[in-house]
């Protein structure tokens, strides 16, 4: 008697589930998201950019990671080798300082904005700048002049308005914005002197939007790096930053829009001292 021999059942069916097996360790490392956008962003961009982060992964599916802070700390960051795809600054100081050191790209420098000074307190009246020197304003409260540019703004706007001498003993200096706003959110200071764009859309405390003239035009600037590992993902999210949809956004944000994204002026233009602010509301 002849014996046929045929394939044991089980063999054929271990073959079947190792090529499943292989299918969906390729198509696990076909999908596998790659490294994430990392911007690194002045403070008084911190609401508007979230915003934006969000609806640009939305419409990308690329992870943006921000990290926040003061334009001139971060721009230390950056020359010492921290690897961002973009840096986005409230001056263009900042941004020519990580060039010279080799960190980000002079061809791709941009201005993006023009940001706002204003003075926020949850339980102050803020008629004009003049009432920050009231006795029962005990501490006011501002980023570090030396490495924040809206530090610098707000010291040249209490020189220009005389009040600089009268109020540095009430001083109290912050790292950025973001925590010059803080310390007067939770009663560490009286007044914070912060970015427009940081309190524009707080429907609490009172709220005072500086005349421009009291200080240097505060000229944004953006730049792409040369560490990160997404350079296709930062130009399409500069590309985004100019969409209608992106710039309506910022504008609701505070920030002044003058036409897209542009090489920023060799000189910005200085203003006069005339004016000490224009009250912004409060509740």
């Amino acid at each position: 008697m002849i014996n046929h021999l045929s394939p044991s059942p089980r063999g054929g069916e271990g073959r079947g589930e190792g090529l499943a097996i292989l299918l969906l360790l390729l198509l696990a490392a076909c999908t596998r998201p790659g490294p994430p956008l990392r911007i690194a962003a002045a403070s008084d961009l911190s609401d508007a950019f979230t915003e934006l982060g969000t609806r640009f992964e939305a419409q990308t599916k690329t992870k943006v990671v921000f990290s926040f802070g003061s334009s001139g700390l971060l721009s230390k960051q950056l020359s010492e080798g921290a690897p961002f795809d973009l840096f986005f600054a409230a001056d263009a100081a900042s941004v020519d300082a990580t060039v010279r050191a080799g960190a980000c790209d002079g061809t791709t420098v941009q201005r993006y904005a023009r940001g706002r000074l204003a003075a926020w307190s949850l339980s102050s009246p803020l008629s004009s700048l003049e009432s920050l020197a009231d006795e029962s304003n005990k501490r006011i409260a501002l980023a570090n002049p030396e490495h924040a540019p809206y530090g610098r703004a707000a010291k040249q706007a209490l020189e220009r308005a005389g009040l600089w001498k009268r109020l540095e003993p009430r001083l109290v200096y912050a790292e950025n914005v973001r925590q010059a706003l803080q310390l007067a959110q939770t009663g560490n200071a009286e007044v914070a002197l912060v970015a427009w764009s940081n309190v524009i859309n707080r429907a609490e405390g009172h709220k005072l939007l500086l005349d421009e003239a009291l200080s240097t035009p505060i000229d944004q600037t953006l730049v792409r790096c040369a560490r990160g590992a997404q350079p296709e993902a930062a130009k399409s999210f500069v590309e985004f930053l100019n969409t209608p949809e992106s710039r309506a956004l910022m504008e609701k944000s505070g920030f002044a829009l003058h036409g897209p994204a542009s090489a920023p002026p060799s000189a910005p233009p200085s203003g006069n001292t005339t004016g000490a602010g224009v009250n912004g509301g409060g509740s």
